[in-house]
């Protein structure tokens, strides 16, 4: 039913707590799992101690999920993206073909409209497939 999954994460308690859920419907469907994280654009060169403007920081952040997930016995694949969160993540469903994304139900994120439009909520409105939103 779900051949491919993809889970975007962030540095939220959201997402960790949503990697339960992807657990569970990966290795109950044998689904494909992709993880993916977007490294958003910076707006200035000034550094920024938003983890998720950092490359190094995404990059690390992938690994570590990848290392939890393999612990589980789920091999999954890895991408890094720059862009604005939520367009990247429905680009990247259309992409692989995903047939699910799940995600935490708010992240670290909101999209440049403000605080009453999530990257979450934007998902939902774009997304290529299902969306299952983790409380």
């Amino acid at each position: 039913m779900f051949k491919t999954v993809l889970f975007p994460i962030d540095q939220s308690r959201e997402a960790r707590e949503a990697a339960d859920v992807v657990t569970n419907v990966v290795q109950k469907y044998g689904s494909r799992l992709v993880l993916l994280s977007v490294v958003e654009e910076p707006v200035t060169d000034v550094p920024s101690p938003d983890p998720m403007k950092s490359s190094d920081l995404v990059s690390q952040l992938l690994e570590n999920a990848r290392s939890l997930f393999s612990q589980q016995g789920i091999q999954c694949e890895i991408l890094e993206k720059q862009g604005k969160p939520a367009f990247t993540i429905c680009d990247v469903a259309d992409d692989i073909g995903a047939d699910l994304i799940i995600m935490g139900c708010r992240g670290l994120g909101l999209t440049d409209e403000g605080a009453n439009d999530s990257v979450t909520t934007r998902v939902i409105n774009l997304s290529p497939c299902p969306v299952l939103i983790v409380p």
